[in-house]
């Protein structure tokens, strides 16, 4: 497979298990070596293991630590001051900032074992970040973390992105992850380029219908409903009908004009479902 990214972007990057997705993020960092064709990132060759280069990415996995367990994470952010030579004046500005967008403040002190699973990866982010890498490499970021975790995380990421200019390289299962920050999306399966482009145009690509969810007065049967759409599922007065996207005025203004109508609504099928499209379609 073959891809470039632009200084400054956020790329989600999606695949089933198995895909290649952290395979190759471990190529781009350096801790694998091609077994063919080059990697570049920043004009440097990765696992050449420049200091250069070393000084200007991070690499974060939701299921792997850097923070000392025993410790407060405080101890790890020195720590890593002290190996990536970050001078005082702008260690304590850096910190000051992932502190404030984090909300970190009472948590410097706490022993990390005592932190929550968000609490952690905040500290985590934070401990990757005080170098002020010009790259991330974001490997499953928000891995079994709540609803609000999740969205905390992101908000730091889209906004570090735009104070910093960074470059992301997302990966996640969770597709609220990359619909909130990336326009543009890699799949990949079976180590092999799937799509590259606008998630937009994925969408329209591979589903070019819209969905009619509608709530009936009366039971109703499909034969009446065929002139509307494709009957998508039904659950007593509850019916889900796909409709061509291109006529989704017509068909919704037909169905209030010759069904029984209480309520209805008009979606676009879940991101989630058409990347499972894309993956089936092998």
């Amino acid at each position: 497979m073959s891809f470039r990214i632009d200084a400054g972007e956020i790329v989600g990057f999606l695949g089933p298990n198995g895909a290649g997705k952290t395979t190759t993020l471990k190529c781009l960092a350096g801790l694998l070596h091609p077994t063919a064709g080059r990697a570049r990132v920043l004009g440097f060759t990765p696992h050449e293991r420049e200091r250069a280069f070393l000084r200007q990415f991070t690499l974060v996995m939701g299921q792997r630590n850097q923070l000392l367990w025993d410790l407060p994470a405080m101890e790890t952010f020195l720590v890593n001051q002290a190996i990536y030579g970050v001078p005082e004046p702008q260690f304590r500005a850096a910190l000051d900032e992932l502190v404030a967008l984090l909300e970190l403040e009472p948590l410097l002190d706490k022993q990390v074992r005592q932190l929550s699973l968000g609490e952690r990866m905040r500290c985590e982010l934070a401990a990757s970040l005080l170098h002020q890498p010009r790259v991330l490499f974001l490997d499953e970021p928000t891995l079994g973390l709540d609803v609000t975790a999740q969205a905390t995380i992101r908000d730091f990421v889209r906004t570090y992105s735009a104070r910093q200019g960074a470059t992301v390289l997302l990966t996640s299962h969770y597709m609220a992850d990359v619909t909130a920050l990336a326009s543009r999306i890699l799949v990949i399966d079976g180590g092999t380029m799937r799509y590259d482009g606008d998630l937009r145009a994925l969408v329209e690509r591979h589903a070019p219908y819209r969905l009619l969810r509608l709530t009936l007065d009366c039971q109703v049967q499909p034969a009446d409903m065929a002139a509307v759409g494709d009957l998508e599922s039904a659950d007593g007065l509850a019916v889900t009908l796909r409709v061509p996207r291109a006529a989704t005025k017509e068909r919704a203004a037909l169905a209030l004009s010759s069904l029984p109508v209480a309520d209805v609504a008009i979606e676009d099928p879940s991101v989630e479902d058409i990347i499972r499209q894309v993956f089936t379609q092998r």
